[in-house]
């Protein structure tokens, strides 16, 4: 009787352990496809949705062992006790690969860029093709691709140049003492008024901005769309340039 109400005693346990598995691991799968249908009909950004699907089947199933754990009577404050030092060491280890996961999770959910965004952030700046879990990956102008770490990029100040659909183009011309003011501040009034991708409203700004060394300088300020900045701002300085040498303004050099 003592070897049966031993074996009882012993198999009881296990088979309760051997149930709870099985039935506990069917019960997550449930969880995770009805949460995947969620997740997938919600507005969450594509990169986060796949990265939260795993965390929570960790989760789950970590949860799952300890409770089977403790069914077979193994004590589980020892057991969380061993898994919490291996988190710890683990996480020592990866601190730089957690620093960037975490970023990733939070410049998903924050969204301070999209893709197709230009921005600048931690001494780089181009468009932006991807967000990933770790890193975000920018193409310059000249087509190069940048890798920015996203745990560096979340701590760093980023300028989004995408964000609204105009911006202003801000111009410095310096140009000889001896030149009349207005003849120069009605040049470049026919220069910015001609040029089709120049805004009206607001209109452009034209003013004489400082007296220099060598040169009196004017500053001049238009809103365009985001798209058209670079070809007004190189198209002004052109036009400038032959403007000025047409009239007779000279543009004053140390």
């Amino acid at each position: 009787m003592n070897w049966i109400t031993f074996f009882i005693d012993k198999a009881v346990p296990v088979v309760m352990a051997i149930l709870t598995l099985i039935i506990g691991s069917s019960l997550i799968k449930v969880f995770n496809r009805l949460l995947t249908r969620q997740v997938k009909k919600s507005k969450m950004d594509e990169s986060l949705k796949p990265f939260l699907l795993s965390v929570f089947s960790v989760v789950m199933k970590i949860l799952l062992i300890i409770v089977v754990i403790g069914i077979l009577g193994i004590p589980t404050a020892s057991f969380v006790a061993v898994l919490g030092a291996g988190s710890l060491a683990i996480g020592l280890a990866f601190q730089g690969a957690l620093s960037n996961l975490a970023g990733g999770v939070l410049l998903l959910t924050m969204r301070p860029f999209k893709v197709g965004d230009y921005i600048e952030g931690s001494g780089y700046s181009g468009t932006v093709k991807a967000i990933q879990i770790l890193y975000t990956e920018l193409i310059t102008p000249d087509n190069k691709m940048i890798y920015i770490p996203n745990g560096t990029l979340s701590n760093a100040g980023i300028v989004n140049y995408s964000v609204h659909d105009t911006r202003r183009v801000d111009f410095t011309f310096g140009v000889g003492y001896e030149t009349d003011t207005q003849h120069v501040l009605n040049v470049l009034e026919g220069i910015l008024n001609n040029h089709e991708l120049v805004m009206s409203d607001p209109e452009p700004f034209i003013r004489l901005s400082a007296h220099g060394d060598s040169a009196v300088e004017y500053v001049a300020r238009v809103w365009v769309k985001s798209e058209d900045y670079w070809t007004v701002y190189f198209d002004v300085l052109q036009e400038v340039k032959k403007s000025f040498d047409q009239e007779g303004i000279s543009i004053s050099y140390p």
